[in-house]
């Protein structure tokens, strides 16, 4: 397995557009970029690339186009479809695959669409992103299931909530790993207690997805998810598409929240006849080359095995658990047990004492050529639980932020792993993580109170000469 597992992410390595990249650091030389910011976007696989280059020559309208090569696009598409709901498990007489821009939209999409009535109940969590959440509160009333102290989803309290509302739940909406702690739910388990009583459930794969197989299940089984979504740019396919997967009854009615060319097949002045889905739920000329993309990302992970990235990604947050709990004054939020990696995702959060998460983030980037990412990660319930702050902290931060300044916010700094991470680059960021707590690092940072972000003192590299639309000057006025 572990020769298997190093030849994989060597592989895996030279398939990465962009990580020979060099950077510039503060003391005038340049790195080969570490990328640690993967729970928000993961990088292109080069297998996907040549995919949508080689699709490209043949990209033309898709769906009622006469012309050759408006039938091989709208080909490619459907396969594209095919393919994503095959490795998502889906049953093409059950389930429709409805291709958007990412999971956010998808969400969006199903709180439009499913049919809630004035007294439904959606079920989501205190560990959802922020739009696993808010639109919600749009169609319908929206509690929380609790955590507990390390980020876990509270299923007493889960079962508890299911029988304060019973007969009002319409749906359970969770995430599959949460982009905070990588905690990762029992989705089926909870899925099954869901249809016990009557709702649905939709899990928000964004965070899952890179990391673990899905499988939907057929709708006779009783752990079964009602409806998925994902997102492309976190699957190695950042090319602007993603996908809502779910029962295609859901969508064979209502009408769609975007109207207009593609989701109709009769209009006469006074009546329209919608289009049978998935086209009713397509409005406008789609993104056929982020549907391929997403197609060939999900293919190449499948190929890939999901186990083995897996596996790889436990061995690496199994070493960054134990090493980072060396760092003086580090604090890991979560479970930080290395012993349990293997049951969660490689996303790991922290602080670092008497150093505000932002200026970490900035000196590991501006030092050390490491990226990662700080702050509150559109997850600010979670947050605020997990740092115990309490509701006149909130309050306070409130104001501040109201006020137009953003120099003190709470937040975390977050590590999270992709399939090409290595332990040498887990090293590295403990040693840059080292100097950082005992000050041993060379710039003068700072903050501009406005956005909350630090600089190092007299360092603004030119990020145009690195890449810019146009080579050219620019000249002359704005028209």
């Amino acid at each position: 397995m572990a020769q298997t597992a190093s030849a994989m992410l060597r592989d895996i390595r030279q398939q990465i557009v962009g990580l020979d990249v060099q950077i510039p650091l503060l003391n005038g030389s340049t790195c080969q970029a570490i990328n640690f910011d993967n729970a928000a976007s993961t990088p292109a696989l080069r297998s996907v690339l040549d995919t949508v280059t080689t699709f490209m020559s043949w990209y033309s309208s898709v769906h009622r186009g006469a012309g050759f090569k408006s039938r091989v696009a709208t080909q490619a598409y459907e396969d594209a479809r095919e393919v994503v709901g095959q490795l998502l498990g889906a049953r093409g007489d059950q389930h429709v695959v409805i291709f958007g821009k990412n999971t956010t939209e998808a969400i969006n999409k199903l709180a439009r669409r499913i049919a809630f009535r004035p007294s439904d109940v959606v079920l989501s969590s205190l560990m959802e992103h922020h739009s696993n959440d808010l639109p919600w509160r749009g169609v319908a009333t929206v509690a929380h299931i609790h955590v507990d102290a390390l980020g876990h989803l509270d299923e007493d309290h889960f079962a508890a909530l299911l029988h304060q509302y019973a007969g009002r739940v319409r749906l359970v909406a969770i995430s599959g790993g949460s982009n905070v702690t990588g905690a990762i739910a029992p989705i089926h388990r909870l899925a099954e207690l869901s249809h016990a009583s009557g709702a649905e459930i939709f899990v928000d794969c964004a965070q899952l997805a890179p990391h673990r197989a899905i499988d939907i299940g057929a709708l006779d089984d009783p752990a079964h998810l009602d409806y998925v979504a994902l997102s492309g740019h976190k699957v190695y396919a950042p090319f602007g598409s993603g996908a809502l997967i779910g029962r295609r009854a859901t969508f064979a009615q209502g009408t769609p929240e975007y109207i207009g060319g593609g989701t109709v097949e009769i209009v006469t002045p006074t009546e329209v006849t919608w289009a049978a889905p998935p086209d009713r739920d397509e409005a406008g000329s789609p993104n056929v080359v982020g549907a391929v993309a997403l197609a060939a990302a999900l293919e190449a992970l499948d190929s890939i095995d999901m186990d083995l990235i897996a596996a790889h990604e436990a061995e690496l947050t199994t070493h960054a658990l134990r090493r980072l709990a060396e760092v003086p004054g580090l604090r890991l939020y979560g479970d930080g047990d290395p012993q349990r990696a293997g049951t969660r995702l490689g996303v790991i959060p922290f602080t670092l004492a008497k150093v505000p998460h932002v200026l970490v983030a900035a000196i590991l980037s501006a030092e050390f050529g490491i990226a990662v990412r700080n702050g509150s990660f559109c997850a600010q319930p979670y947050l605020s639980q997990l740092l115990g702050i309490s509701a006149a902290e909130l309050a306070r931060a409130h104001a501040e932020l109201q006020a137009g300044d953003r120099h003190n916010l709470p937040g975390l700094v977050r590590v999270s792993f992709g399939m090409y991470n290595t332990i040498a680059e887990v090293d590295t960021l403990v040693a840059a993580l080292d100097c950082i707590a005992r000050g041993d690092y060379r710039g003068e940072y700072v903050q501009n109170y406005v956005t909350g972000d630090y600089q190092p003192k007299g360092w603004n590299p030119d990020l145009g000469g690195y890449f810019r639309i146009t080579a050219n000057e620019r000249s002359g006025a704005a028209c």
